[in-house]
């Protein structure tokens, strides 16, 4: 029985071994083979490896670097099309910059704009008379304050006179009488866009009048001024002449001829400004001595800068008429570097000729 039952114990393990011997086997067959460290080149010679190994990970994305180096645009290209984008960030700065400066020039003038208002209502309710007279040099800036002038007024009770070449009939008649024509009603304002004194300033320059009617109207014009002015006090005259630079009036005549939207402004007689310079610094200077009077005084306004010489010329028209209830806040000084009496102007510019044997402004 032992020897029996001991070799079937043995014929038991000789199976067990054979069965654990063909699942070794079996497990060997179906193991995937291990993933070799070397890499292998391909057609092209790149070196490839397996993806769970780290350092063919690495090496893959050098190369990825490369071959994208490849594709980059040329570096001239690359340059000038930083520089465009740089241009194009200039400009649009410089559009915003304007932009601001435009919108705080605007916001600095209306509590001005407003007393403007109240002198206007103040002027209909007394039934006085407001007559403004801009002239002076060309592109000095006289129609820009005259729109900021008027800007939020009751265009009712106000008119702006640019009166064009005179008529043959007109000719035949008084130089003054045609302006005389265009005069306020009572509660009225009028702001002539060049006035009667074309004919001391332009008129004679440009050979528009003779020189008998020259001397004729700057002996007369002070005689028909205070005729009007003495009208019952009922008339207030405001006489202003612009004066700007011959290198800044140069310059607007420049943006005049390049700007399609300013072109119309150049008229025949800005074209031959800078020519005759020293001809309408002449006439200057003998209108301020002439007609320069404390009845009707001149006031030169310095436009070189556009936006002080608006807002100082509000000032003097504000300050030339009592209406009631001005301002205490605002500050109605006029700046002396601005805004210059004529017979101060006129020592200015005896000194200029007297120094550089011509005068300057």
């Amino acid at each position: 029985m032992k020897t029996e039952i001991e070799n079937k114990q043995k014929e038991l393990k000789v199976k067990t071994s054979g069965s654990m011997a063909s699942q070794k086997r079996l497990a060997r067959q179906n193991e995937s083979p291990k993933v070799s460290l070397k890499t292998v080149k391909d057609e092209r010679g790149k070196s490839k490896s397996s993806a769970n190994d780290k350092p063919s990970v690495r090496r893959g994305k050098r190369a990825r670097k490369k071959t994208d180096s490849k594709i980059k645009p040329d570096a001239s290209i690359k340059k000038s099309s930083k520089k465009s984008k740089h241009v194009k960030v200039s400009e649009k700065e410089k559009i915003v910059v304007e932009a601001v400066q435009k919108y705080y020039f605007a916001q600095e003038l209306k509590p001005y704009q407003a007393e403007l208002i109240k002198m206007q209502r103040h002027l209909e309710m007394v039934g006085k008379k407001l007559v403004i007279l801009f002239d002076g040099r060309d592109a000095s800036g006289k129609g820009g304050t005259i729109r900021r002038i008027t800007r939020y007024m009751n265009e009712k009770r106000y008119r702006v006179v640019a009166l064009g070449k005179p008529s043959d009939d007109q000719k035949t008649e008084l130089h003054i009488k045609r302006y005389i024509e265009q005069f306020p009603h009572a509660g009225e304002i009028v702001l002539f866009d060049r006035s009667w004194y074309n004919r001391a300033l332009v008129e004679p320059v440009m050979g528009f009048c003779t020189k008998a009617q020259y001397k004729r109207f700057m002996k007369k014009v002070i005689t028909y001024e205070q005729n009007f002015l003495e009208d019952a006090g009922k008339t207030i005259l405001v006489k202003l002449y612009f004066s700007v630079t011959k290198e800044e009036q140069k310059r607007r005549f420049d943006r005049r001829k390049n700007d399609p939207l300013r072109q119309w402004k150049l008229s025949e007689v800005d074209l031959q400004a800078q020519e005759l310079w020293d001809d309408f610094t002449q006439k200057k200077f003998t209108l301020l001595k002439k007609t320069h009077t404390k009845a009707s005084p001149w006031w030169v306004i310095r436009s070189d800068n556009k936006h002080l010489a608006r807002k100082e010329t509000m000032k003097l028209i504000l300050k030339s008429v009592r209406y009631k209830g001005r301002s205490r806040k605002l500050d109605f000084t006029t700046d002396p570097n601005i805004v210059i009496p004529g017979n101060k102007e006129l020592k200015e510019m005896k000194k200029q000729r007297k120094k550089y044997g011509r005068i300057i402004t």
